[in-house]
């Protein structure tokens, strides 16, 4: 494996247009853009507020199945800049009547492929929440259409244009860690007791929860879903694995020179929320509170560890990457920066401490953006293109078809297959509810 940073700045596309990258379609530089969000809750108007911000774009027309909050988010839009969206609860009326240039979506993650292909096929521009998918098939279709169309789509995995992110991985590439043999990441804490089962209740006046479904299983209603809570239900999404195991995912596949695994093991439970409960009544989420997975790939082995328990003492950070080398151990993490302990103990430990464009939030939106509009301007390809996002966002939900069938699999990553296994290979995609079609690769 290489580590110089001369093969790290030439194969890596790092925070701001400054790093270069590859090229694409464009647009003229400063152009405004005609731009609509689908998913207008709390993380899509945060991505819009950004936007709104930067100054070029005319909000066209926001998206949500659920008319109060639509409304709510439409009185902000036009507080901020004067804009009035017409409001849809069908993104395929949007996009059809208003063919915005620029389509932010910011659904649960069982609602990405659709709309992304749609609108990369009606030639928008896509800002894409991560992970790319809820499986693997749907999200290479994402890819495929963006490499059809030429567009240019960006996923929301803000940690590579972090500026301590950015200079952390610089320093990894340096070679001052040494060969790295070994990564872990984690992150822990956020439960200590057993989970209540939570009641049905009717649909809330103005939502469409049938659309809020779609392609996926009709669950019966309760607050958690709606407000959240689908994160840890597998029927929308991937548990914390997909959810912020992703962002460390990313990390890995950003500073590996390797595409993907080779082969993958996961195993976990629910130790602490208790079992899973569904019924006409009521029911609780059903994604493991506790999961481990190992990746195995050429030159190294990489960890995936959460558990809802036990976050401090045992170690000083929550959350992160620890890649290990033969000079030290190098911990990227989040709120704490990032951290490199020399093995020769006479050595100083080096730290960086970290660095948001908001504070408040701990997150880089606003580069993510800018990066976002510097790729369409110059006709390149951002920090986290679909590509590369694409394979990251793979490892979760190889992880959770390992931890589905109890055994090991084999990924044959330039097919994308599982080999000698036609039952795990299944579950690359999933039957969509009628009269939801699977998007064809």
């Amino acid at each position: 494996m290489k580590t110089n940073r001369r093969s790290f700045v030439k194969t890596s596309a790092l925070a701001s247009a400054a790093f270069g990258a590859t090229p694409l379609l464009g647009a003229a530089p400063g152009k405004k853009f005609k731009v609509a969000l689908i998913g207008s809750g709390w993380w899509g108007m945060n991505i819009l507020r950004v936007a709104i911000a930067e100054g070029r774009c005319q909000v066209v027309g926001l998206c949500d199945v659920y008319e109060q909050p639509l409304r709510v988010s439409a009185d902000e839009v036009e507080g901020l800049n004067g804009d009035k969206p017409r409001l849809y609860t069908d993104y395929r009326k949007l996009l059809k009547k208003e063919r915005p240039e620029i389509v932010i979506i910011a659904t649960p993650d069982h609602w990405h492929a659709l709309p992304a292909i749609e609108a990369i096929n009606a030639g928008a521009h896509v800002f894409l929440e991560k992970p790319t998918s809820h499986t693997i098939v749907e999200s290479r279709a994402i890819l495929n259409a963006a490499v059809e169309q030429g567009t240019v789509v960006q996923v929301g995995l803000h940690r590579r244009i972090g500026p301590h992110h950015v200079s952390g991985m610089e320093f990894i590439r340096s070679g001052k860690v040494g060969k790295i043999g070994h990564v872990d990441m984690f992150v822990t804490g956020g439960g200590r007791s057993a989970e209540k089962p939570t009641p049905h209740t009717p649909v809330p006046k103005g939502m469409d929860w049938d659309m809020w479904c779609g392609p996926s299983p009709l669950r019966p209603y309760h607050r958690r879903l709606g407000k959240g809570g689908w994160r840890n239900y597998l029927d929308y999404a991937n548990g914390t694995i997909g959810d912020w195991g992703v962002h460390w995912m990313d990390q890995v596949m950003w500073w590996t020179e390797e595409k993907y695994p080779k082969k993958i093991y996961s195993t976990g439970g629910r130790p602490i929320k208790g079992p899973v409960v569904f019924n006409e009544k009521e029911s609780t989420t059903d994604a493991p509170d506790t999961q481990t997975a190992v990746f195995e790939f050429e030159s190294f082995t990489a960890t995936w560890e959460n558990r809802a328990y036990a976050s401090s003492g045992a170690s000083s950070h929550r959350y992160g990457c620890y890649f290990y080398g033969t000079n030290g151990v190098f911990h990227m993490g989040w709120r704490d920066g990032w951290t490199f302990y020399p093995s020769n103990k006479r050595d100083k430990v080096v730290h960086e401490d970290p660095k948001f464009d908001n504070e408040r939030d701990g997150h880089n939106v606003p580069p993510l953006w800018r990066d976002f509009l510097n790729a369409i301007d110059k006709k390149t390809k951002p920090v986290a293109d679909i590509e590369p996002s694409h394979r990251s966002s793979t490892m979760p939900m190889l992880a959770n078809i390992s931890y589905q069938l109890g055994c090991s699999i084999e990924w044959d990553g330039k097919n994308e297959k599982i080999i000698g296994d036609a039952e795990a290979d299944k579950l690359l995609r999933r039957d969509y509810r009628k009269p939801w079609t699977y998007p064809n690769t």
